[in-house]
């Protein structure tokens, strides 16, 4: 008997997979802790995971059964790779599983700034009612940047297009003429950064990309521009962009991913930002940019909004 532990939150369809297996016996364990998981990790053949397990090389020490990782979803940075290959476990992931739902996402976080809609959200849960401070920006006939043209890029594109946006795109392995079919034209990173009015990142985190969004290519953007982080935490240097939120005016920052800060859990510009203003005035609570917080249905996601009056 193959025995399988998936030890993070599955649907029942993928479930069903695994149920309806001949010669498979599955346990269900999500949110298991990373103590239990090391006490029990040797009783399994395969281990099916999402991004809240981590997969190191101390608990494939202790994974003396496994033959396989699968990841569900596209990202495998929470399994040590170098680790798996020397113990000779094959590690699996979904690359298309999730493409058109990462980009549709991204097109929403981009509408909700555009929009103002975490800012009038808060803003109406507290009994005001301040339209004319909220009217926002169109997002039709503005340049779109962006970076990186694999599968949830290409589809970021293909829809913006739809929405009358000017899409230029940089990723080093697409060709002029593969980003033409996706209606894009290919620029130079320092071109997509002075030209575009949103920035949507679509590339995994490795060394080449991160910190990809620090504090000398943030110079180089426009003034109002707005960044979309649907990728990794990491790639974008959260302290630099908190840094330049406080001296350049953008209109906001949106993410699916951040990197966490030490101990609380918080993203690492959150909790920064609650210290450096851990208890403000009355009249600095007014001139503070506020930020505000909520939970989707599947994960913690962050606007950050960076203007004090009202933007048309």
């Amino acid at each position: 008997m193959f025995r399988v532990l998936v030890s993070d939150k599955f649907s029942d369809v993928g479930l069903d997979v695994f149920r309806k297996a001949k010669g498979v016996e599955l346990d269900y364990k999500p949110g298991v802790s990373a103590d239990e998981l090391s006490e029990i990790i040797g009783d399994y053949d395969g281990l099916a995971i999402r991004s809240g397990t981590t997969v190191t090389a101390e608990l494939l020490g202790r994974a003396t059964r496994l033959k396989v990782v699968g990841r569900a979803g596209t990202g495998v940075d929470n399994v040590d790779l170098p680790a798996a290959t020397a113990r000779g476990v094959c590690v699996m992931n979904t690359p298309g599983g999730n493409t058109v739902t990462t980009g549709e996402h991204a097109l929403a976080m981009m509408m909700a700034l555009a929009r103002k809609i975490p800012r009038a959200d808060a803003s109406l849960r507290a009994g005001k009612w301040e339209k004319n401070k909220f009217q926002g920006t169109e997002i039709s006939g503005k340049v779109l940047g962006v970076i990186g043209m694999g599968r949830v890029g290409r589809v970021v594109a293909e829809r913006a297009k739809g929405l009358q946006m000017r899409v230029i795109v940089y990723d080093p392995y697409v060709t002029p003429e593969q980003a033409q079919k996706a209606g894009a034209d290919k620029v130079e990173l320092d071109d997509l950064f002075a030209r575009a009015d949103f920035i949507t990142i679509h590339v995994p985190k490795s060394r080449e990309t991160e910190n990809l969004i620090r504090k000398d290519t943030i110079e180089k953007m426009k003034k109002g521009v707005r960044i979309v982080n649907c990728a990794r935490g990491g790639i974008v240097n959260e302290a630099d962009l908190y840094e330049a939120l406080q001296v350049r005016p953008r209109r906001g920052r949106g993410a699916r991913r951040v990197r966490q800060g030490a101990g609380d859990g918080e993203p690492a510009v959150r909790a920064r930002q609650r210290r450096r203003h851990a208890a403000p005035g009355r009249k600095a609570r007014r001139r503070r940019r506020k930020t505000w917080r909520w939970r989707s249905p599947s994960r913690w996601w962050t606007t950050w909004s960076t203007t004090s009056s009202p933007t048309p």
